[in-house]
């Protein structure tokens, strides 16, 4: 059987792009085309990167606000990104009727993993762990 495909969830892409030590060690010991990220992870780093910008108060704030925005360009540019494709968005409509205490980002990033039969990798258990037939994992766990 083929290795499955893992997704990182967008806290696990801040930890692979801040150098986590467990975390480099297992993307560095996947090969490429098992692992991804979401276009919904791309999104939320996008907000994240945009407040930063927006609370800049003086030049070098702004200096670096602007640098985070280009490394994490960077980063998702070199990462295979899937899209919240029309199987994705049917899989979320289904999700979101049934699971109501689980975030909407959360839930989009599980429709696009269970539509592709991969694995999260993520720290959160409380909610991707109440999504029926989700498979997820933890790389910060030994």
């Amino acid at each position: 059987m083929s290795e499955p495909l893992r997704i990182l969830d967008t806290d696990h892409v801040s930890l692979h792009q801040r150098g986590h030590v467990q975390v480099l060690a297992h993307v560095a010991a996947m090969p490429p085309r098992h692992l991804a990220v979401a276009i919904v992870s791309l999104e939320e780093s996008m907000r994240g990167w945009l407040a930063v910008i927006r609370r800049a108060r003086d030049a070098g704030a702004l200096e670096r606000a602007y640098g985070y925005l280009r490394e994490g360009w960077e980063y998702y540019r070199a990462q295979r990104v899937l899209p919240f494709d029309p199987a994705a968005v049917a899989q979320y409509l289904q999700l979101r009727a049934t699971s109501k205490q689980v975030g909407p980002q959360d839930l989009k990033i599980a429709a696009i993993a269970l539509t592709r039969g991969a694995i999260v990798v993520t720290r959160n258990r409380r909610d991707f762990g109440q999504v029926p037939g989700l498979q997820i994992e933890d790389w910060t766990e030994s």
